[in-house]
């Protein structure tokens, strides 16, 4: 039924449950999966935050770029685990559910599948509930994981 599924993930528990749920339907299904990784837009979100002027930018960058690397190498070693094929991708952007609904038709996925809520802290309230803003703008199916 599914030939290609999306799983958006930040690394956080829940987020890498729902990889885990996706994997697994894409092997039962015999689908191939792009696991994504959204990192912030730093200077979008603090540009003009004067408390914030000796920012650096390129220390932002490369700390997003090793959290990046980390949680994409655990989605592909669990869907090589699992035999699935995976590619990865990552994106930087101010706005994470535009993201992942474009990389879905730019892949030509036929379902999204991430889990119920993502990061917490700072950043989940900055962003808010990006599953959510998917399910609303999405034109292709979300599956939504929650754990128990």
């Amino acid at each position: 039924m599914f030939k290609h599924i999306l799983i958006p993930t930040d690394g956080s528990t829940l987020s890498e449950a729902a990889l885990r749920a996706g994997i697994q339907l894409a092997k039962e299904q015999g689908a191939q999966v792009t696991a994504m990784y959204v990192m912030p837009d730093y200077s979008a979100m603090i540009y003009g935050a004067e408390s914030l002027m000796s920012y650096n930018a390129a220390e932002f960058t490369k700390s997003a770029q090793a959290e990046a690397d980390k949680v994409l190498q655990v989605a592909t070693d669990i869907a090589q685990a699992e035999g699935v094929e995976c590619k990865t991708v990552r994106v930087v952007t101010s706005s994470v559910n535009q993201a992942i609904i474009e990389q879905s038709q730019n892949s030509h996925c036929d379902l999204i599948c991430m889990a119920s809520h993502g990061r917490k802290g700072l950043a989940g309230i900055l962003l808010g509930s990006e599953t959510q803003r998917v399910l609303v703008n999405s034109t292709i199916p979300v599956l939504v994981h929650r754990s128990a």
